[in-house]
């Protein structure tokens, strides 16, 4: 039984290390596309059409005017 609690206790740090890896590894891909000028505009239109398309699809299930 104590190492059930033991693994418990170790679950919040493995679910942060997976959290922030993801994250890190995303935006490292982004920040690396960013630094050559012709892919800059592409990414940016990019990510404002996601953001854009997330923000309609939360007001519309939200039913927010």
């Amino acid at each position: 039984m104590n190492k059930f609690w033991h693994n418990l206790r170790k679950f919040p740090k493995f679910l942060l290390s997976v959290i922030a890896g993801f994250f890190l590894t995303t935006f490292y891909t982004i920040f690396e596309l960013l630094k050559e000028k012709n892919k800059r505009l592409t990414i940016t239109i990019i990510m404002i059409l996601i953001i854009d398309i997330i923000i309609m699809i939360l007001k519309r299930m939200l039913d927010i005017n």
